[in-house]
């Protein structure tokens, strides 16, 4: 049987291929799956898809009418697919639940250092020779607080990071985590947590009730001179209003490796092509915020944890199985 993965980037390509080989044939695409490319799928009975798929109605309606059965996505998030539309087709639906959550954590914290002491911006001078220290002033990390909101396993280990230098701790989750509360962590509403912090980061998965979670009203309560980083999912943040706030000269800095509207941009090449997304193009014009391209799980550590697990989850369909990775099951 041959698999179809779509959306494979080249660093990735080896690793699904050695963590395939023996079982099934693995054919990896770099084009990421939509409406446009869904009907190359026609035939194949298993499809792996990234982050990024666009998993809605229409185009798991096409899969299933190419012989589709069971979608393999190769990230913990989720909120790309509509699975009611896949449980209704009687297509499997799986995930990854867990891997590396150093990947994240770390990464979460580069772009907070990293904006806190101006690298990019001395990067780029340096490469034009220029020496200065004006504008580079950025402020220790010891301690000041940091918010967490979201304290599960990649909340945890930021925590720990955290911790490691010497900052106060608070907590926002529907559950409190006792590994966290063991570093000082404490726990309070979300409003606090935001007008207290020097440093928020986010968390926490994206479903309804938290889209927009960080709005208009939540900005508005955070200290003029915050960091806000996020790592997560770019709903979780409300970005014309973010951007309104830093149009206002609000925040000593913003990282953010995921955009709400991130499909159809992130992971591909658009150097030579205008970009209709004005809020994207308004907000990396701000010297005071760093954006990436959803790569803060890119490591060979995440990434090879990742793709085991796609392939266990395709092995597990095959003979019967069922996981709880598994979140539509075999009908």
């Amino acid at each position: 049987m041959e698999i179809l993965a779509f959306g494979v980037q080249a660093d990735e390509r080896p690793l699904i291929e050695r963590a395939f080989h023996g079982h099934d044939e693995i054919r990896c695409l770099d084009v990421f799956l939509n409406e446009d490319t869904a009907p190359i799928a026609a035939g194949h009975e298993i499809v792996s898809t990234s982050v990024n798929a666009d998993l809605g109605a229409a185009v798991l309606e096409i899969l299933a009418a190419g012989g589709t059965r069971m979608v393999a996505q190769r990230s913990t998030g989720f909120n790309n697919i509509d699975l009611d539309t896949a449980e209704r087709l009687g297509v499997t639906v799986a995930r990854v639940s867990y891997y590396s959550p150093y990947s994240v954590a770390e990464f979460a914290w580069t772009l907070a250092m990293a904006v806190n002491r101006r690298i990019v911006r001395a990067s780029t001078r340096t490469r034009d020779f220029d020496f200065r220290l004006d504008g580079l002033m950025g402020r220790d990390m010891h301690g000041r607080t940091a918010g967490v909101l979201g304290t599960g396993k990649i909340g945890e280990a930021f925590a720990r990071i955290a911790h490691g230098f010497g900052m106060r701790l608070l907590g926002w989750d529907v559950a409190e985590n006792p590994a966290c509360m063991e570093l000082g962590m404490r726990y309070v509403p979300k409003d606090e947590l935001l007008a207290r912090s020097d440093l928020v980061t986010l968390h926490v998965p994206l479903m309804p009730e938290t889209r927009h979670l960080i709005d208009a009203p939540a900005l508005k309560s955070m200290r003029d001179d915050a960091i806000l980083v996020n790592s997560s999912r770019g709903g979780l943040i409300d970005t014309a209003a973010l951007v309104t706030e830093l149009r206002a000269g609000r925040f000593t800095g913003v990282g953010l490796d995921v955009y709400e509207a991130e499909a159809g941009l992130f992971f591909l090449d658009k150097s030579l092509e205008a970009i209709a997304d004005d809020t994207l193009a308004r907000l990396v014009t701000f010297p005071n915020v760093l954006v990436t391209s959803h790569q803060a799980y890119y490591t060979a550590d995440a990434v090879g944890q990742i793709v085991e697990a796609t392939a266990k989850n395709v092995l597990d369909y095959l003979e019967g199985r069922r996981s709880e990775n598994v979140l539509v099951p075999r009908s």
